[in-house]
């Protein structure tokens, strides 16, 4: 029989498969690891094309070359220029469509993913992730900063080179405000930060870490949405990225780098979105709040069940997931 599961973040209810006979390996999508070169020359994002890509808003340099490159992106939906206005008549809402939108270019070089990019490297674009994160929420007709990765084509993205996104917008999705209710709801209940409490209880437990690190846990959410989702949690409690601290930050690219290695060598490497969860700078000092990041392997699909019902399906048992991500054997 399945299980019916409560996602205490997402306040999702997730069906959890028990019965089929499903294993991990069921979930590797065969594709093609093809080498590419360092540089490719119509690529926008190389080290060497920095004159195709011009809109240069921040950078990272070492040996006076650049190490992350941060530009506006072109195709944003998002405008710099302009207000943020709302309307209102009768039941029609708006607002001008202002904000910020920027691309992160994760490294100079065109054949490297976060699975074989160096930690330190990681480590410089998680600096730049700070460094946005804090320079964006100082406009103030930005509501809402969110960082972002997607890779592979079922992510929502064609480019090959390794990029991440930031977007500061003018609202604050739904999304957004009702897990902060929920947060501060358990928090009034508690007087617990429930992420504090969650991760409390998952290192207890055990069977769902992937991997506990000095300052991080990278787990599989008891009710995982979907096969192989991970959230990585600060075991400091700290509501923003924006209080993360230098040795946090190595920590976390050495983190990222293995749990997104495992995917790679264990799934044969899975397109994937990642997000990070977090509050604004000025509310850091949050007692309900705890900033996350939440990696999503694209090796599944919606079904018509999950789009009628607002139910996620996860055919896979997230103990088993995690059980097989422990076992992934790393090259040297």
């Amino acid at each position: 029989m399945p299980d019916l599961r409560l996602n205490l973040i997402t306040r999702e209810w997730v069906v959890v498969e028990s019965d089929k006979i499903i294993t991990p390996k069921d979930f590797v999508e065969k594709n093609i690891l093809k080498k590419q070169p360092d540089y490719s020359q119509t690529c926008h994002f190389c080290a060497g094309n920095e004159d195709m890509l011009t809109d240069e808003v921040d950078r990272i340099e070492e040996d006076g070359k650049w190490k992350v490159r941060v530009v506006r992106n072109k195709f944003s939906r998002l405008s710099e220029e302009g207000s943020n206005i709302r309307w209102s008549d009768k039941l029609k809402r708006g607002a001008n469509g202002v904000g910020i939108h920027e691309i992160i270019v994760e490294t100079p070089y065109h054949n490297l993913t976060t699975a074989t990019t160096p930690t330190g490297q990681i480590a410089a674009v998680l600096d730049m992730y700070k460094k946005r994160f804090v320079k964006i929420y100082e406009d103030p007709r930005v509501e809402h900063v969110v960082i972002f990765k997607n890779s592979g084509r079922t992510a929502g993205t064609s480019f090959e080179h390794s990029l991440s996104q930031i977007a500061g917008i003018p609202v604050t999705p739904l999304e957004v405000r009702d897990r902060t209710e929920s947060y501060l709801r358990f928090f009034d209940d508690t007087g617990e930060c429930l992420m504090c409490r969650m991760l409390r209880e998952e290192l207890e437990e055990g069977s769902r870490i992937v991997l506990d690190s000095e300052h991080f846990v990278s787990f599989v959410p008891y009710a995982a949405l979907s096969p192989f989702h991970l959230w990585i949690f600060p075991k400091r409690h700290a509501a923003s990225i924006a209080d993360i601290t230098g040795e946090e930050i190595i920590d976390l690219a050495s983190s990222m780098k293995t749990i997104m290695s495992k995917l790679y060598f264990g799934l044969e490497n899975p397109d994937f979105n990642y997000t990070i969860r977090a509050a604004k700078p000025t509310n850091a000092g949050s007692k309900f709040m705890h900033w996350y990041l939440s990696l999503v392997p694209r090796i599944g699909y919606l079904s018509g069940f999950e789009m009628a019902c607002g139910m996620h399906i996860n055919p896979i048992q997230p103990e088993v997931s995690a059980e097989y991500l422990r076992s992934v054997g790393l090259p040297e």
